[in-house]
């Protein structure tokens, strides 16, 4: 079983920058895909980013393109996600997810995180 950890989360100010983290431990060699999801008080879950284990495949959402940048480090099994340009509706519950195939949708994830939060203010 692959356990996920987040950190990096935390209040700051529309405009401001945070990077999430990810720290994957277990059996990482069966993973193909790390990803972000996140959370609004009140909605779904949606799709951030996802980046591919092995090679350079990237997916960001619409709304995470141009300011979020997600990476890896295979070698540590840690992924990041840096946000950049932060918007009071970026506001939410941000979870790591990590599977055997590179996807959009929540169930491509065999495995998720706690989540971390982060709230942006205007």
């Amino acid at each position: 079983q692959v356990q996920l950890v987040e950190s990096g989360g935390g209040f700051v100010q529309a405009g401001d920058s945070l990077r999430l983290s990810c720290v994957a431990s277990g059996p990482t060699y069966i993973l193909r895909a790390m990803a972000w999801f996140r959370q609004a008080p009140g909605k779904e879950r949606e799709f951030v980013a996802t980046i591919a284990w092995f090679g350079n495949q990237v997916l960001h959402s619409d709304s995470a393109r141009g300011r979020f940048t997600i990476s890896r480090q295979n070698a540590k099994g840690t992924g990041d996600l840096q946000m950049n340009g932060l918007k009071p509706e970026d506001t939410a519950v941000y979870f790591c997810a990590a599977g055997e195939v590179v996807g959009t949708n929540e169930y491509d994830y065999k495995f998720w995180g706690q989540g971390t939060r982060v709230t942006v203010s205007s």
